[in-house]
């Protein structure tokens, strides 16, 4: 059958393409905790210098300056033995068949990059999201050559070694993204998983086309409760064809009542824990239950906290949430997702529903329940124990991507142990066409989350809001900030993306500039 471009055009787009208008709202920003802000927009002559970027607002006593600068859409940073540092650039595109050079650079003293390793080949395909250096290799996410979530290794003299590929759900819009080495020398990834709430729909149309059996695959053995959604076949050229589709199985496809979906160990919405020493043969899931994780970390005390990536409005089950979540990960406990919101409360609250305009039928054993979210899943029956609120760390705002995070060392005195989390921002209106054409930026900045409160403070933005793009100051401020990472100096180093632009004649809709990624690095005085 011939893709139905339209179609599949039309469902990403949503129902409306409003611009993003940023306003400057000083008198608020004032208001707000742990910053020191300029009561106007600095002076454009005087921004932009390698060290002086009074668009960017810090709390007082810290300063920041740009380490390196038109890197092509760099996503991750690590150290090796010597405390030279790495960049990791070509990460997060949607489609790997757009043109990427992936590869880790040495960032040298006076801010030039040598490349160490091209990962343009060999199998590796787009994209790189994080990266770790261990015992004389690089250690890095991507996708596979068959598009699956994969892990592989690099030496300094060019080696490459695949870890383990294999992670259906990554051949969706979601990947395999952090990866990190514990307290406890082993090896974590977070998992990204398939679609926006475990049910396959137009707006992964691209996806579903490339890779037609991806869906979202369990940890454990599940029991469905046979909700089924309406939708547009867009793998037809009639755009009158609908079929129905269930949660946890390809698009299409419908489920019954009781009908069980078998785990598996490379499944998505997860941490998953292995030994690098023996080459991703030890594959354990570590906990589950997630949208899409990105960024993991732990505290000097050995307590876990990662960053996810909550619901869309988009797809046959959009979720209309009003928060995105930090959490505190504890090992075995299963964190709710497709069925609980990103506080962790059920969504069968009808707050957590779209408009009805958006909400797609729902069908049981062939008979119509009319719209809604429901259950997906059968908890009882699954011996799955609904998720404790208490697991949430930070509460961020709906859609500002909490992404890499890391925990602030013993240096930073009363912040030691507080969790810095990069937001890297929102890409309204594709994912959320319900937030009006006047709506704030959300994200585009450096968060703080103090453990013991869960307040979550604004610790570096541009003063405004939003990316320094959509001034027309590129480069002269924050743009997409991916990762965040103390390095082995103390200070803090954030991995800026670069500029990403809405473009409603790409499905998906997303236009990534290229060459526009830096490099920060902020340092504190006495406080």
């Amino acid at each position: 059958m011939k893709k139905n471009t339209l179609k599949i055009e039309s469902a990403l787009v949503g129902r409306t393409r409003p611009n993003q208008i940023f306003i400057l709202l000083i008198a608020f920003l004032i208001s707000l905790q742990g910053c020191q802000y300029l009561d106007q927009l600095p002076n454009e002559k005087k921004v932009g210098s390698k060290d002086h970027f009074p668009l960017i607002k810090l709390p007082p006593g810290f300063k920041i300056s740009k380490v390196a600068d038109k890197l092509d859409r760099p996503t991750s940073v690590t150290w090796d033995d010597e405390g030279k540092m790495y960049i990791m650039t070509a990460g997060n595109d949607f489609l790997p068949e757009r043109e990427t050079i992936m590869s880790i650079m040495e960032l040298k003293a006076d801010g030039t990059t040598v490349e160490i390793a091209n990962l343009s080949k060999h199998g590796i395909q787009a994209a790189l999201v994080s990266m770790i250096w261990h015992k004389g290799w690089f250690y890095f996410t991507h996708r596979a050559e068959n598009l699956t979530g994969a892990v592989s290794r690099v030496n300094k003299e060019g080696k490459i070694e695949p870890v383990f590929s294999g992670i259906i759900d990554n051949q969706a819009e979601h990947q395999i993204n952090d990866i990190q080495v514990g307290p406890d020398g082993m090896m974590y990834v977070s998992v990204g998983m398939a679609g926006n709430a475990a049910v396959m729909g137009m707006d992964v149309g691209p996806f579903v086309m490339r890779s037609p059996e991806v869906k979202a695959r369990p940890c454990r053995d599940i029991v469905l409760t046979g909700r089924n959604f309406l939708g547009p076949d867009f793998r037809t050229e009639d755009e009158d064809d609908l079929v129905l589709t269930g949660a946890y199985v390809p698009f299409g496809i419908e489920t019954s009542p009781g009908q069980v979906i078998k785990g598996v160990k490379l499944c998505g919405g997860s941490i998953l824990k292995f030994d690098p020493e023996n080459c991703g043969n030890t594959i354990s899931t570590y906990a589950w239950g997630f949208r899409n994780l990105i960024g993991l970390t732990w505290d000097s005390h050995g307590n876990m906290f990662a960053a996810e990536n909550g619901y869309d409005v988009r797809g046959l089950r959009p979720v209309k949430d009003y928060m995105d979540a930090s959490l505190r990960i504890h090992e075995g406990k299963w964190y709710g997702i497709p069925d609980f919101s990103a506080n962790r409360e059920p969504l069968t609250d009808s707050k957590f529903e779209a408009p009805e305009s958006f909400l797609a039928e729902v069908f049981i054993g062939g008979s119509s329940i009319g719209k809604g979210l429901g259950f997906v899943i059968d908890h009882e029956a699954s011996g799955l124990t609904p998720p404790d609120p208490s697991v949430v760390l930070g509460k961020h705002e709906f859609n500002s991507s909490p992404s890499m995070l890391d925990v602030a060392p013993k240096t930073w005195g009363n912040w030691a142990d507080h969790v810095f989390i990069a937001e890297w921002g929102d890409l309204a209106p594709p994912t959320n066409p319900l937030r009006g054409e006047d709506s704030p930026a959300l994200g585009y900045r450096i968060v703080r989350v103090d453990p013991n409160s869960g307040i979550v403070n604004r610790f570096a933005e541009n003063i405004g809001g939003g990316p320094a793009s959509k001034r027309g100051m590129m480069g002269k401020g924050i743009e997409r900030p991916f990762d965040v990472k103390f390095g082995p100096d103390g200070a803090m180093y954030v991995v800026d993306y670069g500029e990403v632009q809405i473009d409603f004649s790409k499905a998906p809709p997303y236009d990534y500039q290229r060459n526009t990624g830096m490099v920060w690095k902020i340092t504190r005085g006495q406080r």
